[in-house]
């Protein structure tokens, strides 16, 4: 099983996240009753909703890993997963997504929300 995989398993079993088909039309995601919170483009990587001002206030953590990968603007964080320590990462990283997004409006403002992997087709264009 892949790290992608073993990530996804572990983050289904959360009680505030359902499996959902992601805005950007790529892989699976996770989200709550109103936002999009995690996206699984590949076996290796997985798009965090952060927030800006989490993304904010926790740039010197998230700009310190090698494991994250940050893109000007966005208001989520790319996580490579390569190993155990990654996924346990991921997990917390979704946490504070979480955490961030309590008592967000209904739904998503699906343009001005856009995962990393969307800027990443349109930056290598």
């Amino acid at each position: 099983m892949t790290t992608g995989l073993r990530a996804m398993t572990r983050l289904a079993d959360w009680p505030d996240l359902v499996e959902a088909r992601p805005s950007c039309g790529r892989g699976r995601a996770l989200r709550t009753h109103s936002t999009e919170i995690a996206h699984f483009h590949s076996d290796r990587t997985a798009d965090v909703h952060l927030s800006a001002p989490a993304i904010w206030r926790l740039r010197g953590d998230l700009q310190g890993s090698t494991a994250l990968r940050l893109i000007p603007g966005s208001a989520w964080v790319t996580v490579r997963l390569e190993c155990e320590s990654d996924i346990d990462l991921l997990m917390t990283l979704v946490s504070v997504a979480l955490k961030a997004h309590q008592g967000s409006p209904a739904a998503d403002p699906a343009p001005s929300v856009r995962c990393n992997d969307h800027r990443r087709v349109a930056i290598t264009l």
